[in-house]
């Protein structure tokens, strides 16, 4: 299966803006009650604000005009009780949404650290850790700023305009169909471009993904920059990625700025029709409803429409930089949402029955490919007897690691079937399978912690064992002449990206860790290369002793830790075949190296 996210963000440009934000208003539908409640803040705050100039263009008429103060001491009285009415309301949204952004950021973080969790090894294989930790971070914080600032911003924005076009329409229809001319123009002009926009903030989002991938794996080759001297390399490919970033910054800041001055223009448009044909209305003293109506076009009425184009073309500015915030967080959100949709390749399956057999691992008819890539193993057959060393070996690059990945179920084969105790590897779930199988790496990954914490990562066996009970378990697994390496025994601090331990001590770790879960299988990849030649022997009589039903698979370049070894594989060319004796098996290596 194809994990790439860039490649998936390719073939789901297309998906629409509205669904995308149907996508997300699911994810935080316990927040219903929150947002139905800011949402009738924001309309009552609406509404104090459309009232308002209608009570204004009321009180000159009929009190300013003819110099009635008592009159407009009341209805001062009652704008001042609705506007701070209002002000209460804004408050109560604000709180409201700052609540809702904050819980939304903290359910999206979750739910993209959980779904990581599910996805498998392949995933990782394909997509940079930096730009993972960019959509992690940064695209979530994109959606958590709308949501938070400019969400109820929007919404009273579009509640005031529709509310102030009504009003536009009902005092005079002709010229409220003249004053919202120029929207309709703006609509278009954003309808035409959103996509253009929102494109732009993909593209940048995608470039700071880029750029943190980068800064990422500098940082962690940092000592190979140094060794090699080879700061200008690693500061061209960081100059670039910053250029890179520079570039669609500076576009996505054109296409974020780009409606406001073409709303800006159309709100003047606006005004200057509402002055020109208002203006001609009061000359005319003509009747807004007809000639029934109970009061002629007068100043009060032209101040207050006045007031209402403003209501209505004021928002609509807003709205010109709420819109590009919206189209951000919805470019953001595509990039969690192609996280969210994978779902991993690696199902359990169910199996009818189990076949008796006295063989561990088999391996009937597999073939491998990476994604993207040529085939690695084809139609391979073998089995694994319990209780046995098992060394696989062959040139660089033949598929050593690769049948251990497949042992351990990192991958599923493209073709073929796996059986482990006579049952397909598939049929186990992921618990129950990784108690079965222990995977030693050359290249051990430690959490920043202590020693004991590291070495007790999966196992609920010991997890609430006190040292002195731990210390006793490793003792009964001959695992404490290996805790003596290290100088404050279980309570070692370890630090993951750091120099705190050796390397070597990082592999006795891992081989502690893997042991201490008394595994059906043991899986070894260079798992002694980073180690001196005494610790080595010590690890190699810890593996002697060993359960007699655990199965040992020892993938080494040195031939001299599989010297006695059951049974010797040797794979390449996308084949294995059993090499017999050491010798022969050197014979082998030596001959697929110059084939190779």
């Amino acid at each position: 299966m194809n994990y790439d996210l860039n490649k998936l963000s390719a073939q789901q440009e297309k998906r629409s803006t509205l669904g995308a934000l149907k996508k997300l208003l699911e994810l935080i539908a316990h927040e219903r009650k929150n947002l139905w409640l800011a949402f009738s803040a924001i309309l009552v705050n609406s509404a104090v604000n459309l009232f308002g100039p209608l009570l204004i263009g009321h009180a000159i008429d009929k009190y300013v005009i003819p110099g009635d103060y008592h009159g407009v001491l009341v209805y001062s009285g009652i704008l001042l009780a609705m506007y701070i009415c209002g002000l209460f309301a804004s408050y109560l949204q604000t709180i409201l949404m700052g609540g809702v952004g904050q819980r939304m950021l903290f359910t999206l973080r979750n739910a993209i650290f959980n779904k990581l969790q599910l996805l498998p090894v392949a995933f990782f294989n394909q997509n940079k850790a930096g730009d993972l930790i960019s959509r992690v971070n940064n695209d979530t914080d994109k959606i958590n700023t709308f949501f938070s600032q400019s969400l109820m911003q929007f919404v009273g924005g579009l509640a005031t305009m529709t509310g102030a076009s009504i009003f536009l329409l009902a005092i005079n229809f002709k010229l409220g169909l003249a004053t919202l001319a120029p929207a309709l123009l703006a609509w278009l002009f954003t309808k035409v471009l959103s996509p253009w926009v929102k494109q732009k903030n993909a593209a940048n989002l995608k470039s700071v993904g880029g750029m943190s991938g980068e800064i990422q794996e500098s940082l962690n080759n940092f000592k190979v920059i140094i060794a090699f001297n080879r700061r200008d390399y690693f500061r061209k490919r960081f100059e670039e990625a910053n250029l890179d970033n520079y570039k669609s910054a500076i576009k996505a800041g054109i296409a974020n700025n780009i409606y406001l001055p073409v709303y800006s223009l159309m709100s003047g448009f606006a005004q200057l029709i509402v002055l020109a044909y208002g203006i001609y209305l009061v000359s005319l003293n003509t009747h807004p409803f007809g000639s029934n109506a109970a009061d002629d076009f007068t100043i009060g009425s032209l101040i207050v429409y006045l007031t209402y184009a403003n209501s209505f073309y004021n928002p609509l500015r807003q709205l010109a930089t709420l819109w590009a915030n919206f189209q951000t967080a919805m470019a953001g959100w595509d990039r969690i949402a192609n996280i969210l949709s994978l779902e991993t390749d690696l199902v359990k399956v169910e199996v009818e029955q189990k076949e008796v057999s006295d063989t561990l691992m088999e391996f009937r008819d597999v073939s491998f490919a990476y994604p993207g890539g040529d085939e690695i193993l084809h139609n391979i057959n073998f089995k694994m007897d319990r209780g046995k060393t098992y060394a696989l070996v062959g040139p660089t690059g033949g598929g050593k690691t690769t049948t251990a990945s497949l042992i351990a179920r990192l991958y599923d084969p493209t073709k073929g079937t796996i059986l482990l105790d006579g049952q397909d590897i598939r049929s186990y779930d992921a618990t129950e399978r990784s108690k079965k199988i222990g995977f030693i790496l050359q290249d051990p990954f430690l959490f920043t912690g202590t020693v004991r914490e590291n070495i007790l990562y999966g196992n609920e066996l010991y997890l609430n064992y006190t040292n002195e009970q731990l210390e006793l378990a490793l003792k009964e697994n001959k695992l404490d002449d290996l805790l003596a390496v290290f100088d404050e025994g279980l309570e070692t601090k370890v630090l993951s990206a750091s120099d705190s331990i050796s390397l070597g001590q990082k592999q006795l770790i891992a081989f502690m860790r893997a042991v201490l879960r008394n595994p059906e299988i043991l899986i070894l990849d260079e798992a002694t290369a980073n180690i001196d030649t005494v610790t080595e022997q010590l690890l190699g009589a810890i593996l002697d002793k060993l359960p007699e039903t655990t199965t040992r698979v020892i993938i080494a370049h040195r031939l001299n830790t599989i010297q006695n070894a059951d049974e010797i594989y040797f794979i390449n060319s996308g084949e294995v075949t059993r090499a017999g004796s050491l010798d022969n098996a050197i014979s082998m290596l030596l001959q697929g190296k110059r084939v190779s």
